[in-house]
């Protein structure tokens, strides 16, 4: 938040300055302060951090990504498709230091939120379903798989998802895992 103000106030300070060389007749000066005042007003609409994080991940670098999105600590303020893709992100990465029981609730604000591109959109569905899969919900888990089938044009994620769909349907109900974690593990007694 204070970086916000910090912000804000250099950009208010920019602008006053910008405002004065064109005042007194530095039309030169004026013009290059522009791309700064430019830049600077931009960076309210994009924030720095989010910038690098997406950028760590396109090198590959997932560690130092994580950082760089873990370091954003009042996604709200943001707007909203870049919120969407703060929570995003943070759930993607931060999945198995926090457990798939915060993890849901974040991919599920991001797609209300909004995602921008539809492989976004297709990937968070899928994670979602394996989520579902994982707690055993498995008929929203194969309604989230459908949906990101639906999402994925270009084919990239085609074969995780008839992976995904596979285990699905070798995997026991809701109804199976529970008597087997009554029975714990083990078999139960014919008659």
């Amino acid at each position: 938040m204070i970086g916000f103000i910090i912000r804000i106030a250099l950009t208010a300070t920019v602008l006053g300055f910008n405002v004065w060389l064109f005042a007194t007749g530095h039309w030169g000066w004026g013009i290059t302060v522009i791309f700064i005042t430019a830049l600077l007003i931009a960076s309210f609409f994009r924030n720095e951090k989010m910038i690098w994080a997406l950028y760590q991940m396109q090198r590959g670098d997932q560690e130092k990504a994580k950082r760089f999105i873990n370091k954003i600590t009042h996604p709200q303020f943001l707007p909203r498709r870049q919120h969407a893709y703060v929570l995003y992100l943070q759930a993607l990465m931060n999945a198995q230091d926090m457990g798939f029981a915060q993890s849901e609730p974040m991919l599920r604000k991001a797609l209300s939120l909004g995602l921008r591109t539809a492989e976004d959109n297709a990937v968070a569905r899928m994670h979602l379903a394996g989520i579902c899969a994982q707690s055993g919900r498995k008929t929203e888990a194969v309604s989230l798989l459908g949906e990101a089938k639906k999402f994925d044009k270009k084919g990239m994620l085609r074969d995780q998802i008839k992976t995904m769909q596979q285990q699905l349907q070798m995997a026991p109900s809701k109804n199976q895992m529970r008597m087997a974690q009554m029975m714990g593990g083990r078999k139960p007694k014919m008659r």
